[in-house]
């Protein structure tokens, strides 16, 4: 039986009296690439900082390597081995490329983080090119790069992407999902949240549709991608 890292059980999340996630229910097994989708509102960013400890949950359980790891700190989680590349990236401006990849290292003890820096500057070359630039000066699309490159300092057993490509330009676009695809095939465990479902779920293995803080569908990337229901509603056919 497949390895379960991460597992999310009935979680609802309030804000004040507002209901924005009521019960959802998913798994990302090892060696996974699981799309979460959904229009905007739906849900999918506040799942995903209630999983990474950001948001309180109002009930349910998150599970990560079989343990209860819900009310923990994001600090805390991200020793563990699950780390998220938040939405609008989050990268230290008046930092450089260099030094906000080693910002993703600092949980570490060993010695091959500049190993890593090594690897993530193959996977990302234009950083290379900028490794003394300061990350404020940088496009959003080498920011969202930076951003994910960071994330692999930590050596992610789960690795949590809120919308990559919001804000890039097509063919940004397209070289952020290359790399998305790129760093699963390299055996990183991945969930990506993303409004661009059928580029979300062309990647990925499985796949789960989120509608109003809800759950409403799930399966297979492949045959979501070919459901009429979620052509209609998010691929607009």
């Amino acid at each position: 039986m497949a390895n379960i890292l991460l597992e999310v059980e009935n979680l609802r999340v309030a804000y004040g009296g507002i209901q924005a996630v009521k019960g959802v229910n998913f798994k990302v097994t090892e060696g996974e690439l699981v799309s979460l989708i959904g229009a905007n509102g739906a849900g999918k960013t506040t799942t995903l900082k209630a999983v990474t400890g950001i948001q309180p949950i109002a009930a349910g359980d998150i599970k990560f390597l079989g343990k209860s790891i819900a009310g923990q700190g994001a600090w805390n989680l991200v020793k563990q081995g699950l780390v998220m590349v938040p939405e609008g990236r989050g990268t230290f401006t008046r930092m450089t490329i260099t030094e906000n990849l080693l910002m993703g290292a600092h949980v570490r003890k060993d010695d091959e983080v500049q190993a890593d820096i090594d690897k993530v500057f193959t996977t990302f070359p234009r950083l290379k090119e900028r490794a003394t630039q300061l990350a404020g000066t940088m496009s959003g699309g080498e920011q969202q790069m930076l951003a994910m490159g960071r994330a692999l300092m930590a050596r992610p057993k789960v690795l949590l992407l809120d919308e990559p490509s919001m804000g890039l330009s097509p063919i940004m676009v397209d070289k952020i999902f290359e790399v998305i695809e790129s760093i699963h095939k390299q055996g990183t465990t991945v969930l990506l949240v993303e409004q661009n479902a059928s580029r979300a779920l062309s990647i990925a293995d499985r796949g789960y549709v989120m509608e109003s803080g809800e759950v409403t569908m799930d399966g297979a990337a492949d045959m979501l991608l070919n459901d009429p229901k979620v052509r209609a509603a998010y691929l607009g056919e």
